[in-house]
C-alpha cells in the first residue's frame, strides 16, 4: 500500500477536485479510496476534522448570509444554531476521535479461556448524508464530522429548498476535501432518486416521515443500513405545578426559533385546566418581550422557507380559535407567532406536524388519563415536561414513547455531544452526537484472539462421558 502522505495529501487547491463529476462516478472513486486503507489512520481522520473546523470558522460569514438568503435568520440565531453547533460537534471529535477508535476490551468466558475478546470500532465505507432544509448547514455539517472521525468516505445531498446554503456547503466541501473522500452532490428529486440507487454501505437522512419511509424501502433493496432523523408531533406538557413564567419564556423560544421550523419544537400545548389561562397570559407577555409589539417588523425574526409551505401553514390555522398573533404577510413569507386555545385533536392543527410558528393550545385534568391518550398516538421525536411534581416527571418520562426530550425546558438537548439524540417508531431510527455519531457510522466487530499456548479437548470429537461432563459444567 501506498504511504498515507502519497494516497492522500494534507493540502491541495481547488484544481485538484472535480465535484461535478456523475454521482456513479463520484462513488466509484470514493470506493477505491476506502478500499486502499487510507481513512483507517486515526491521524488521517483527526487531520481531516481539523480541515473541516478551519473552512467553517472562515466561511461563518458566508454561512450566515446564505442561512439569511434561505430562510431569514438573522446572524445570531445563524451561529448559534447552525455555525456553532457545527465548531461544537467537530471540536468535540477532534479531541476523542483517538480513544473513540481505539479497541475495546470485553470479559471472556471461561469456557473460551485462555483468549482475549474485545470490539474493534470500523468504519461502513461509502456513507451518504442526506440533510433538510430547516437547518441546512448544521445538519449536513455534524453527520458529516461523524462519518469522517468513524474513518468514511463520505456523499452528501442538501435540500434543494435551501439553494444558497447547498451551493455554499458545495463550495465550502468542494475546497476541504478531495472528490475520492467528501463530495456533494445537489439538485432535487432527480439527483436523489438517483443516489439512493447506487450501492452506499450507509445511508443518514434526515427529513420528513413520508421521505424517510422512501428512503428505508429503497435501502432495504440492498440491505443497505438507515439512521433516520424524522419529526412527528411533539407534546409540550405543564402540569398544575409548574413554574408558569420560566415555562412561557422557554416554550417562546424553543417553539418560535426558526419560525417553528424545528424538528423539536414543541407542536402543541398541553396544559392542566386549572393553570392554562394564567399560561396563555404568560405566553403572550413573553413573546412581546422576545420579538416585539410587531414581529412582523423584527428583522431578527425569519420566514418560511417557500410559498408552499407558508401556505400550508396558513391552511392550520382556525380564526375563531386565535388567542393572539395570526398575521401574515406572503411578500416576505412572514407568520407572526400565533397560539391558538381551545384546540382539539380533530383540529386540522393536530392531523399533521406543524412545522411553523403556530402553537395550538389543548387541556387536561388527570395525568393518567392523558399518559393512555399520548401511548396511542405516534411516539414523537422530542417531549417536554414543565413540572416541580417528582412523581409526575417519574411517571411521564417512564411510560410515554418519545425519541428524547427535556424536563423545564425546551429543545436544549440536541445541543450536546454527550447525549444520544434520535427518535423511535414513526419519528425515527438511529441515534447521533458525539460519541454516538461516531457508532452511528461504525460497524462495531466483535473479535477473540486465541492463545495457542493451549488447547482444551473437550469441544472435539470423540464426545465421552466426561468431555460431556465440562461441557455442562463450563456451559450453564
Amino acid at each position: 500500500m501506498q504511504p498515507l502522505d502519497r494516497v492522500f495529501k494534507p493540502h491541495y487547491n481547488k484544481s485538484m477536485n472535480v465535484h461535478d463529476l456523475s454521482p456513479e462516478t463520484t462513488l466509484a472513486k470514493q470506493r477505491a479510496f476506502f478500499q486502499s486503507g487510507a481513512t483507517l489512520s486515526v491521524k488521517f481522520r483527526i487531520d481531516a476534522l481539523k480541515r473541516l473546523y478551519r473552512a467553517v470558522n472562515r466561511y461563518r460569514d458566508e454561512i450566515s448570509e446564505a442561512l439569511n438568503q434561505d430562510l431569514g435568520k438573522s446572524p445570531a440565531e445563524a451561529y448559534m444554531c447552525e455555525t456553532g453547533m457545527a465548531l461544537s460537534e467537530i471540536s468535540y471529535l477532534i479531541r476523542h476521535a483517538k480513544r473513540l477508535a481505539k479497541p475495546k476490551k470485553a470479559r471472556t468466558p471461561l469456557s473460551q479461556f485462555p483468549a482475549k475478546s474485545y470490539l474493534l470500532p470500523s468504519p461502513y465505507g461509502c456513507a451518504l448524508i442526506m440533510s433538510p432544509w430547516n437547518y441546512p448547514f448544521m445538519l449536513a455539517i455534524e453527520p458529516l464530522a461523524d462519518a469522517i472521525a468513524a474513518g468514511n468516505c463520505a456523499i452528501v445531498k442538501p435540500s434543494a429548498y435551501s439553494p444558497a446554503t447547498s451551493e455554499l456547503l458545495k463550495k465550502l466541501i468542494g475546497e476541504t476535501f478531495p472528490t475520492e473522500h467528501v463530495a456533494t452532490v445537489t439538485g432535487g428529486r432527480t439527483e436523489n432518486d438517483l443516489l439512493l440507487d447506487l450501492p452506499f454501505d450507509k445511508i443518514f437522512f434526515t427529513g420528513s416521515v413520508a421521505v424517510g419511509k422512501e428512503v428505508m424501502r429503497r435501502a432495504a433493496n440492498r440491505l443497505v443500513p438507515v439512521t433516520l432523523e424524522l419529526g412527528g408531533k411533539s407534546p409540550c406538557i405543564v402540569d398544575e405545578t409548574a413554574d408558569l413564567k420560566l415555562a412561557a419564556r422557554r416554550i417562546v423560544f424553543g417553539k418560535f426559533l426558526n419560525c417553528g421550523q424545528t424538528c423539536v419544537a414543541p407542536d402543541h400545548l398541553i396544559v392542566h385546566e386549572s393553570v392554562k389561562q394564567k399560561l396563555l397570559a404568560e405566553i403572550r407577555t413573553q413573546t412581546e418581550k422576545q420579538f416585539g409589539k410587531n414581529p412582523l417588523a423584527n428583522p431578527d425574526y425569519g420566514r418560511i422557507v417557500n410559498e408552499k409551505h407558508y401556505l400550508r401553514i396558513l391552511s392550520l390555522i382556525d380564526g375563531q380559535k386565535i388567542c393572539f398573533g395570526g398575521e401574515h404577510e406572503k411578500s416576505g413569507l412572514r407568520i407572526a407567532p400565533t397560539v391558538l386555545d381551545g384546540a382539539t385533536r380533530a383540529d386540522a392543527c393536530m392531523q399533521e406536524e406543524i412545522f411553523g410558528p403556530v402553537l395550538p393550545v389543548l387541556s387536561y385534568r388527570d395525568r393518567g388519563e392523558l399518559i393512555a391518550e399520548l401511548n396511542l398516538l405516534p411516539s414523537p421525536l422530542a417531549l417536554y415536561l414543565f413540572s416541580s411534581d417528582k412523581k409526575a416527571i417519574r411517571e411521564i418520562t417512564a411510560r410515554c414513547s418519545f425519541g428524547g426530550g427535556c424536563v423545564n425546558d425546551t429543545v436544549i438537548h440536541l445541543a450536546t455531544p454527550y447525549l444520544p439524540f434520535g427518535g423511535v417508531g414513526e419519528s425515527g431510527a438511529g441515534a447521533y452526537h458525539g460519541k454516538y455519531g461516531f457508532e452511528c457510522f461504525s460497524h462495531a466487530k466483535s473479535l477473540i484472539k486465541k492463545s495457542r499456548a493451549i488447547d482444551l479437548p473437550m469441544r472435539y470429537q470423540p464426545y465421552t462421558k466426561r468431555k460431556f461432563k465440562l461441557i455442562r459444567k463450563f456451559l450453564k
